[in-house]
């Protein structure tokens, strides 16, 4: 075992650090309070080859690994966790599942374009009335001659407004049915496909979340990925790796509420000492490095099974459970460190703090994570 990050890994987190300390830091607070989503930012990520961090370099990816993508979101996330989301969101759902199911004329048509950030993805599988029971959805997807018309709607999705391709999953046989889900690229400006709200957040505030609605939406079977019936389990299989980047955000988040909060602690003077000589904040910070420790740890390692191609839901939604839920605990008492400081806009923590939550809920709530965990480990 080698628990050294690579020379490659090196280079790859310090250019994630520096593009984070350029293009976002100056602007965290303004977008967030604005609400703007930052497309620019994502044009020049683009760029660096973080929009396309796990496409083949012959579709015009960077081509690393899932090591290579946990430390770029962590760095990203460490100083906005919401330009974290939507680069995981990008990269794991929308273009990963174009890469995993698509045949070799849709990979050769979409993939360099979201490689690149040309294109910025988004991907539909939430409904309004179908959260952790996506089988329930109602969105259909009915075969005329070699079309499909969909209707229906999706919520919470990221980059609803302004993605320019979707995957959306439409139910094309019984509810409730694994095999009775199909999915589908969808490109904006498609006749009866449009976005709806967007979504008024507590945190993650710059990552736009929106509806996608279908009015009588013709798409032609040619953007159909994969089997009829297919749908289901290949989002099954999408959310393994997406977990990861969501605890890689986790990862992120917990870091950087930990570092202000360390920060702080040794600057913040009470009783003519560092507070952070007080046992009550010393030992809150010893638990924060110990928890962010063991989520890296949980994370690599699913990591390591995801590039081998070896079964890894089980520790994919081992480590999404456990980062997610370390980072809400960590950014409370980065909050708690800081005392009243930590309740203004005056320091990071309170951002941190509200942009956390979402880690507990998107991809699968922590419950689900449960779920999917005690299924294994009871098999």
């Amino acid at each position: 075992m080698n628990f050294d990050y690579s020379e490659t890994q090196k280079m790859v987190a310090e250019s994630a650090r520096e593009f984070a300390r350029q293009y976002i830091l100056p602007h965290v607070m303004e977008w967030d309070e604005s609400q703007t989503f930052p497309i620019e930012v994502f044009k020049k990520a683009g760029e660096l080859g973080f929009m396309g961090v796990l496409v083949p370099e012959e579709l015009g990816g960077s081509g690393l690994g899932y090591h290579e993508y946990i430390a770029i979101l962590e760095e990203i996330s460490k100083v906005d966790p919401s330009i974290g989301l939507s680069v995981a969101a990008h990269n794991s759902l929308c273009t990963n599942h174009i890469l995993s199911f698509g045949n070799e004329e849709q990979k050769q048509r979409w993939i360099p374009k979201l490689a690149t950030a040309e294109w910025l993805g988004a991907w539909g599988l939430t409904e309004h009335n179908t959260g952790s029971d996506a089988g329930g959805m109602n969105t259909t997807a009915i075969k005329d001659g070699d079309s499909w018309i969909l209707n229906g709607a999706k919520n919470f999705i990221t980059h609803g407004k302004s993605g320019d391709i979707a995957v959306v999953i439409a139910r094309t046989g019984e509810k409730g049915d694994s095999h009775g889900m199909t999915a589908f690229a969808v490109e904006k400006g498609t006749p009866g496909f449009s976005s709806g709200k967007k979504e008024d957040k507590l945190g993650m505030r710059a990552s736009e979340t929106a509806e996608l609605i279908f009015s009588d939406c013709r798409i032609p079977d040619e953007n159909r990925l994969g089997e009829v019936g297919d749908g289901f389990i290949q989002s099954m299989k999408i959310l393994d790796g997406g977990r990861i980047s969501i605890g890689a955000l986790s990862l992120g988040v917990a870091k950087g509420a930990y570092e202000a909060a360390l920060k702080y602690s040794k600057e913040r003077v009470q009783f003519g000492k560092p507070i952070s000589e007080f046992q009550g904040i010393s030992f809150k910070l010893a638990d924060m490095a110990t928890e962010i420790e063991a989520s890296e740890l949980l994370l690599h390692k699913a990591a390591f099974l995801k590039n081998e191609g070896r079964p890894m839901t089980k520790f994919s939604a081992m480590c999404k459970m456990f980062a997610s839920e370390v980072c809400v605990k960590i950014a409370n008492d980065a909050v708690q460190i800081h005392g009243g400081y930590g309740y203004t806009k005056d320091f990071p923590v309170e951002k941190f703090y509200r942009d956390a939550k979402l880690c507990t809920i998107g991809e699968g709530t922590t419950e689900i994570q449960k779920l999917v965990i005690s299924r294994k480990i009871l098999k």
